[in-house]
């Protein structure tokens, strides 16, 4: 099945009722669910006007708006392949991912055009499209002309293996890698989303990360984009998001902690609260026990869930925030940071950390006696239909996947433990564990005694020098802080030396997860 014949559903049953809410040349704007049917068909009829046929690819530089999802209706109404790219990744990962994968097609805002002018990979493209202002040698793409459509005879009869959409990888360790999703993954996806965010129609969602609108989408609730720069979600302004959340009321909105952390501080300095929100969701990043209790002070009718997930699983895991418990505690002392329940639809295991070196194909029994008992931390490894089985032509699959007879299973990079509730304790990524001869020591075992430390922002554990090292950011440059006392703290880890860094480099998608690789390279004071 398609996945836009689910969406074409709300186009009948309630097409009055609104789609998307975003922001238009300063003012809201309304996109019903009909008018979203309409425009994606006229889009379409565009497309296919100037040759793009079933598997052609078309890459994608737009803002998350009403018209990014009337383009990604539009290509997936004809069988096309939408190729995401993160503009503000740098000329060079946009040259590396065009490599990877040519597109036929390019559809960018206005804007986004002048990469175009930086990029031989983009200029090689045969075929452009703007939308906005006409671009010179780009084909204008206006939706609202009055050109012949047929909605019915547009729909691309899709298979459960037909490709729907390729995103990459950041590349933060290497190349990146090309995950193509089809159009079955998107429907198990969007099932596993459904079931974990209990989604129902012609709710209001605040919706802050592209692939929830589509899910959003196709179960029939309306999507307001907040009015903010979301390619830097831990840099926005607040201002402009809380008046929005203010007027149209929204009841739920999934949302990365650093998008939440600003709108939390804004509302704690003006003495404001969000009522009208009864479920947030927040993931894309650990969300430490303090954070949670601030956001629970300005949404105060709201249940917090935070959801544990990966570019090539989500969601993985969710957990119901609970502000006085002895999981808190057990993050306090070191224990790490709890993720919850896997959710039904995945199977999910932790294996012994090798994390750097391929796995080997296992028969079911082999494997069965490979995994970690409850409460023994390893590497934590996920199977299931909204899994991403393999990269794009297999390139990048020895490092994050392997089988257990006929099944694929995904590496997430991560390392974790189940306790004996069946819950996931996540302890960090792979990359920033320190094996010395100490024994090992989890990069959230460190963050989650420090992040209850008034003046330190950020904080991680690095091997630098030989030593184990902790490495801080202070939400004030001058702050005096007692030295002695937080070394005491970790008294059990082995701390050798302690280092501040004036600026913490952050995962560039969320801005809220330390960049190891990156934090490894700078020079400390």
């Amino acid at each position: 099945m398609n996945i836009i014949t689910i969406l074409q559903q709300f186009a009948t049953t309630q097409a009055e009722l609104p789609a998307i809410i975003d922001t238009h040349k300063k003012r809201s704007r309304t996109t019903t669910f009909a008018e979203l049917e309409k425009a994606s068909a006229i889009t379409a009829t565009l497309l296919q006007q100037k040759g793009l046929q079933p598997g052609d690819t078309v890459l994608v530089f737009h803002p998350m708006s009403a018209e990014l999802y009337i383009i990604l209706a539009a290509l997936f109404r004809l069988g096309l392949i939408a190729m995401f790219l993160d503009p503000g990744v740098g000329k060079n990962h946009i040259n590396d991912c065009c490599n990877l994968y040519t597109p036929k097609a390019l559809i960018a805002s206005s804007r986004a055009y002048l990469l175009c002018l930086q990029s031989q990979a983009l200029q090689r493209i045969p075929l452009k499209f703007a939308i906005g202002c006409p671009i010179p040698g780009a084909i204008s793409l206006n939706y609202t002309q009055q050109a012949p459509y047929d909605i019915s005879s547009q729909i691309f009869t899709a298979t459960k293996d037909s490709p729907a959409l390729l995103t990459f990888t950041s590349g933060s360790t290497g190349k990146p890698k090309a995950a193509l999703r089809t159009h079955g993954f998107l429907l198990a996806q969007h099932q596993a989303l459904v079931n974990t965010l209990q989604l129902q129609a012609q709710q209001l969602d605040l919706t802050t990360l592209p692939i929830f609108v589509l899910a959003n989408l196709a179960s029939g609730l309306t999507s307001l984009i907040p009015n903010a720069n979301l390619r830097k979600p831990g840099a926005i302004n607040p201002a402009p998001v809380i008046a929005q959340i203010l007027t149209h009321q929204p009841s739920q909105t999934v949302a990365s902690p650093g998008f939440l952390s600003r709108l939390t501080a804004y509302c704690l300095q003006h003495s404001l609260t969000l009522p009208s929100l009864q479920k947030i969701f927040v993931g894309g990043a650990p969300v430490m026990p303090n954070s949670l209790i601030e956001l629970q002070k300005i949404a105060p009718n709201s249940q917090i869930t935070t959801v544990y997930g990966s570019t090539e699983a989500e969601p993985i895991a969710y957990s119901h925030h609970q502000t006085q418990t002895e999981d808190v505690t057990t993050t306090l002392t070191g224990g790490g940071l709890l993720v919850g329940k896997p959710v039904d639809s995945i199977q999910l295991r932790i294996l012994p950390q090798c994390w750097g070196k391929p796995i080997s194909p296992y028969t079911h029994a082999e494997f069965t006696a490979a995994c970690q008992p409850i409460g023994t931390p390893g590497e934590i490894v996920v199977s299931g239909n909204h899994v991403l089985s393999s990269y794009l032509n297999g390139d990048g699959n020895e490092e994050t996947k392997f089988t257990v007879e006929e099944t694929s299973w995904h590496r997430t990079g991560d390392t974790g433990y189940i306790d004996n509730q069946g819950r996931l304790w996540l302890l960090g990524r792979c990359i920033g564990c320190i094996d010395d001869n100490y024994g090992t020591l989890y990069p959230l075992a460190v963050e989650g005694i420090m992040q209850n430390h008034p003046d330190i922002r950020y904080s991680a554990v690095i091997l630098h020098q030989g030593q184990r090292t902790l490495v801080v950011e202070l939400n004030k440059p001058k702050s005096q802080i007692d030295w002695k006392s937080v070394k005491d703290s970790l008294e059990n880890m082995h701390i050798q030396k302690i280092k501040v860094c004036k600026k913490f480099p952050l995962d560039k998608r969320h801005n809220a997860k330390v960049d190891y690789p990156a934090l490894l390279k700078l020079s400390l004071r």
